[in-house]
């Protein structure tokens, strides 16, 4: 049975879901497998997007979505990136896994060298 489809997604939970490392080695992980697009540099685009995504049970990311849009294809390399973390502790409710919503900024800035 596939219980992902009833899974309730909660906002607010007693234990936050953990990403291996914590909170600046998820940045760190982001910050390290961006890979700006062509199209953002040329055209000097450089900002940040907002994803939400759940963390589900298992510990899995899924349901990823844009909150706070740039430009087309930083939206899709902050989505394609989110879509690549590895397996978090997931969030606990009275002790017991569950789903929580997750956002976060996937910041994209060019280099000047």
């Amino acid at each position: 049975i596939d219980e992902g489809k009833t899974e309730e997604i909660r906002v607010f939970v007693e234990e936050p879901p953990m990403f291996p490392g914590g909170p600046e080695e998820l940045l760190r992980y982001v910050a390290k497998n961006v890979n700006y697009p062509q199209d953002a540099l040329e055209n000097n685009i450089q900002g940040r997007v907002f994803v939400k995504f759940a963390v589900w049970s298992d510990g899995s990311v899924r349901r990823i979505e844009v909150t706070k849009s740039i430009f087309p294809s930083l939206d899709q390399e902050a989505m394609r990136v989110i879509s690549t973390l590895p397996q978090w502790a997931p969030g606990k409710q009275n002790g017991k896994p569950v789903s929580v919503w997750f956002s976060m900024p996937v910041t994209f800035q060019i280099k000047n060298n």
